[in-house]
Parts: C-alpha cells; structure tokens; sequence
C-alpha cells in the first residue's frame, strides 16, 4: 500500500479542505460556531479518515475508514445544500463536483482494495 499522502483521493480531498474553508470565510460571523464549524469539521474528517485507515495493518479496516470518509463527504454536500438554501453562498456547484469526484475515487478505491 502507497503513504497516504500519494494516493490521489487523499490529494483531492485537501484540495477540498483549502477551498472549504475560503468559503466559509465569508459567512456571517453569528455562523463562526454554528455551520461554519461543521462544515469543517465535516471536510477535515475526509482527508483524516483516509490517512487514519491507510495506516491500519488490515484492508477490512481501511475500507471502513474510506466509507466514513464517504459519509463526511455526504454530510458536507448536505451542509453546502443549506448554506445555500439559507443564502450564505451564491453558488456550490463547484464544492458538488468536487464532492461528486472525491466519492467516485473513494468508491474505486474501495472496489480496489476489495478486490485485491
């Protein structure tokens, strides 16, 4: 197995913690601890969960790592959806297909790992 830190969708998803949080720059200051906080804590957890399970001895485990970090990315699409909603933001569409790619990567890993 690669460091976590060659494999592409590790890559990408701190791509996407960078611009996460440059958009939640701009949200209003009453939102510093509400959404803004989750969302981040949300985006932290995909990258974190992929180094975590990478570093496992078992491919079992690692799977379970890359599902969570499929379930952090559900829960920030979700996120993004009602800061949109709620007019914090102009546009997600670009956050969506980041969000779209890193789940296809994470998904072929998976398929990978499963079928090794």
């Amino acid at each position: 197995m690669k460091d976590h830190k060659d494999l592409d969708v590790w890559i990408q998803s701190m791509l996407l913690v960078e611009d996460i949080y440059a958009l939640t720059k701009n949200f209003p200051s009453d939102e510093k601890y509400g959404l803004s906080s989750q969302i981040k804590r949300a985006v932290v957890s995909v990258p974190s969960n992929i180094a975590e399970g990478a570093s496992r001895k078992g491919d079992k485990e690692f799977i379970q790592f890359l599902y969570i970090a499929m379930g952090s990315l559900s829960e920030l699409e979700t996120q993004l959806i009602l800061c949109n909603r709620l007019q914090f933001v102009n546009s997600i569409e670009i956050y969506l297909h980041q969000i779209e790619k890193i789940k296809k990567m994470l998904f072929g890993l998976i398929r990978y790992v499963n079928n090794k």
